[in-house]
């Protein structure tokens, strides 16, 4: 164990600051919200309230993931600044796909999947690159595949609802203009 770690629940924490440990304290339950609520908008049937309401919930809890993953990369700059390069960029993502869905962008029901889908991804590898190593089974994969199984698992997905969703087959319209019925 590191000099000044913790250890809490088997998981090795990298400081025993209180503070770190009360940011902490905030900031797992938020990225599990951020999993799971992300997980059910993935399986739910798209513009059903289920969807919507989920997806709302996820893109405010990615946020306030953001801002608490911003506090505990500052405390540890040197060794955790990417973790916030990585959620600054999911929640960039999760706003250019929420702003072109709520503004009807042309083509936004596309880069509304892309943004959120990516979101979602760089979720993922944030938390596996900080926590794979102390997870069972990740453990024993080397450090790239933190970086890389969830892209080479999610870019396909995000790949085939851009090309096989019936939300993404349709036209893009422009603003102000009825959607055409698909045939």
């Amino acid at each position: 164990m590191t000099p000044g770690a913790t250890t809490i629940a088997g998981f090795v924490i990298p400081s025993a600051d209180p503070l770190f440990l009360a940011i902490l304290a905030v900031h797992a339950p938020l990225g599990a919200a951020c999993v799971a609520t992300g997980a059910v908008v993935i399986v739910s049937r798209k513009g059903t309230r289920r969807h919507v309401g989920f997806g709302t919930a996820y893109f405010w809890c990615l946020l306030a993931l953001l801002v608490t993953t911003t506090a505990l990369a500052l405390m540890r700059w040197t060794v955790d600044y990417f973790l916030f390069v990585f959620g600054a960029a999911a929640v960039a993502a999760a706003l250019f796909g929420r702003t072109a869905m709520r503004r009807r962008w042309p083509g936004g029901s596309r880069l509304h999947i892309a943004g959120m889908g990516t979101s979602y991804v760089l979720l993922l590898v944030g938390f596996y690159v900080d926590n794979g190593h102390q997870l069972p089974v990740w453990e024993r994969l080397p450090h790239y595949a933190y970086w890389l199984a969830p892209v080479v698992v999610g870019a396909p997905l995000i790949g085939w609802a851009l090309i096989f969703h019936p939300l993404a087959r349709r036209r893009p319209t422009s603003p102000g203009t009825p959607a055409r019925a698909s045939p």
